[in-house]
């Protein structure tokens, strides 16, 4: 049985798109922690979703070290997406 077998499937959407967004931003921070070819098309295009999703946290942090300000910015906006993305999904499959 599902946790959201209520009937409400609009909870588990939500649930599933903040775990994509967070993925996508997880994958990018690995693919540059990893050093990936930015040459590479799929390289550039998780690197171009990650800045999409991440544009509000990619500069907050000023860090000396570029991987330290990727890691934070990037990460702070997967931890508020699934943060918030289950919250709100917790609370419309409790109504």
């Amino acid at each position: 049985m599902s946790r959201y077998s209520s009937g409400n499937r609009a909870g588990a959407v939500i649930a599933i798109v903040a775990d994509v967004m967070a993925l996508i931003l997880g994958l990018w921070i690995l693919m540059y922690l990893l050093d990936a070819n930015r040459a590479n098309e799929l390289v550039q295009f998780v690197h171009n979703l990650a800045n999409w999703l991440a544009g509000w946290s990619r500069d907050l942090f000023t860090f000396d070290e570029a991987w330290a300000r990727v890691v934070a910015g990037y990460g702070l906006a997967a931890v508020v997406y699934l943060f918030v993305g289950h919250a709100i999904a917790g609370r419309m499959t409790r109504h």
